[in-house]
């Protein structure tokens, strides 16, 4: 017989951009389950409580400012302890969670199954020992399940005030993409060297996509990202048409991405948050993965999706994050991936 869910909860999930996303459909099953007088709160890192602060389904977002290290999660620990939950639902289990689980005075705590045994098998010797291929955002739900808790089968979502699409729908006026047959959004950056397509490469099939067609290329990525965005597009606007590519590397926060993601047919991108938040706008997506598989969970999820990988090198993967090089130093799993397959892939998902 399935439990009810308790009037008091907080949900850990600290970092990072994916995985908090993915953390939406746990928060909307779990409203929908509790009931709109429930309290659902949630605890983040500061540099990311964007991406949950304006949810519907939440009471209160609990900010950690880890710039300033253990007092800060010591405060938080107090006023964890303060707010006394009847559960803890913590999706991240890490060692700071664990901390805070085990020090803020809480009834109950569930924790998620990262299947670490098989990822390990997976990275280290290339078993392949996983019963089940289930994603991250189910693996979030399989924590309260015994309160009867399942998927709706909604897909990701992710809250936007008003005012910040209606700025972003501004600039983009500018661009005049009535004008234009197709909008590709293109995502270059990862936080990990293995998880990036080679920029050239991104250059070659935004220059072919902008020459075929009246297409128009919107570049996306962080202040990091900017110097290799900003080559990309100039190559493409050297290839194809003058104007054919805008880069928005560094000018936009999170959540602006993901309002001017709203404008593109389909997004090109590699393993990375910003793959996660296209998904979260029910865009067309195709995802490159280079290190990474499938099978750690990490995949689009909830839209129509097409991921590119080169399925047949023995040392994939190296990692279940990403790595700052290749160990091998011939980075096969990205440098295999030509731009004839991703610009297939492209040119296909666009048309259905």
């Amino acid at each position: 017989m399935n439990r009810s869910l308790p009037n008091k909860t907080v949900v850990f999930r600290l970092s990072s951009i994916g995985d908090i996303v993915l953390a939406s459909p746990l928060l909307r099953v779990l409203r929908a389950g509790a009931g709109p007088r429930a309290r659902i709160d949630f605890v983040v890192k500061k540099e990311f409580a964007d991406l949950v602060r304006f949810n519907h389904h939440l009471s209160v977002v609990h900010e950690l400012d880890d710039s300033r290290g253990f007092p800060a999660l010591q405060e938080m620990k107090e006023t964890l302890r303060a707010e006394a939950y009847d559960l803890v639902i913590d999706i991240h289990n890490n060692l700071r969670t664990t901390y805070l689980r085990n020090f803020c005075n809480i009834r109950e705590a569930v924790t998620v199954d990262k299947r670490l045994y098989e990822r390990w098998q997976l990275v280290h010797f290339k078993r392949d020992v996983y019963t089940d291929h289930v994603h991250v955002a189910d693996r979030y739900i399989e924590t309260v399940r015994e309160f009867g808790i399942s998927n709706d089968g909604k897909g990701l979502e992710l809250f936007i005030p008003d005012e910040i699409q209606f700025a972003v729908s501004g600039k983009i006026a500018r661009l005049r993409l009535n004008e234009f047959e197709r909008v590709i959004g293109v995502c270059p950056g990862a936080k990990h060297f293995t998880k990036r397509w080679q920029p050239d490469k991104f250059a070659d099939v935004c220059t072919r996509l902008a020459g075929e067609t009246r297409t128009k290329i919107l570049v996306f990525g962080s202040e990091q990202d900017r110097s290799e965005n900003t080559a990309i597009v100039a190559a493409v606007n050297r290839g194809a048409k003058e104007n054919s590519a805008t880069d928005f590397s560094g000018e936009f926060s999170l959540l602006e991405v993901a309002a001017a993601m709203e404008f593109c047919d389909v997004v090109l991108t590699n393993d990375t948050g910003l793959m996660h938040i296209a998904c979260a706008r029910q865009r067309k997506v195709v995802a490159i993965f280079g290190s990474t598989v499938l099978q750690f969970g990490f995949g689009p999820y909830g839209t129509e999706a097409v991921g590119v990988t080169t399925s047949s090198l023995a040392c994939r993967p190296c990692s279940h994050i990403g790595r700052s090089e290749c160990p091998k130093g011939h980075f096969k799993c990205m440098a295999d991936i030509g731009v004839d397959e991703v610009h297939r892939a492209i040119v296909n998902i666009a048309a259905k």
